[in-house]
């Protein structure tokens, strides 16, 4: 099976998980997405639209970014204000479309998925690259939270989990 075990880093405040491309894979991602956001204690609104965020994400790539025998790569990380979610697979080629997506035809049973991610997450973009790959990252705004000590900020230099820093496409939804 190419489903590994979940793996925490970061002092609990990162998670990446890689999954295979399959529907399986897709529901593992939101199941162990929203029990890593309540062990973190994230407010119940931003669990519930990131949940929906990872589904979507997860479903595309086990949908349009699969490739035969690879896995796609679930990154989360809580930072102070922002809570960021990229979902990296191996079909580099096939791009979102920008700078929003399309409504698709009332009678068709898919094409809805980046819509409902425009319209749940507060920013949201595409990373090409490095080839076969592609990254769709999504950020979530956390509300203020009183802390009992003080939080560092965990943001590395590199690493998997930097497709935020500089989104080669992006789009911001208006609340």
């Amino acid at each position: 099976m190419n489903e590994k075990k979940p793996q925490p880093l970061d002092n609990a405040r990162h998670f990446s998980v890689r999954l295979s491309a399959t529907r399986r894979g897709a529901r593992l991602a939101r199941h162990f997405s929203v029990a890593w956001m309540r062990v973190r204690g994230l407010p119940v609104p931003v669990v519930e639209s990131a949940e929906h965020v990872v589904a979507e994400l997860a479903t595309n790539a086990a949908t349009h970014g699969r490739v035969t025998g690879r896995d796609f790569l679930l990154v989360l990380k809580e930072e102070t204000d922002v809570l960021r979610i990229a979902l990296t697979d191996t079909r580099g080629e096939e791009l979102p479309r920008l700078p929003g997506p399309q409504l698709p035809d009332g009678e068709a049973e898919s094409g809805r998925g980046l819509v409902l991610v425009e319209a749940l997450a507060d920013r949201w973009g595409v990373i090409a690259g490095p080839v076969p790959r592609k990254t769709v990252w999504a950020e979530l705004d956390l509300p203020v939270r009183e802390l009992a000590g003080p939080r560092r900020e965990t943001r590395s230099a590199t690493g998997p989990c930097q497709p935020w820093v500089s989104p080669v496409i992006s789009s911001s939804a208006a609340r």
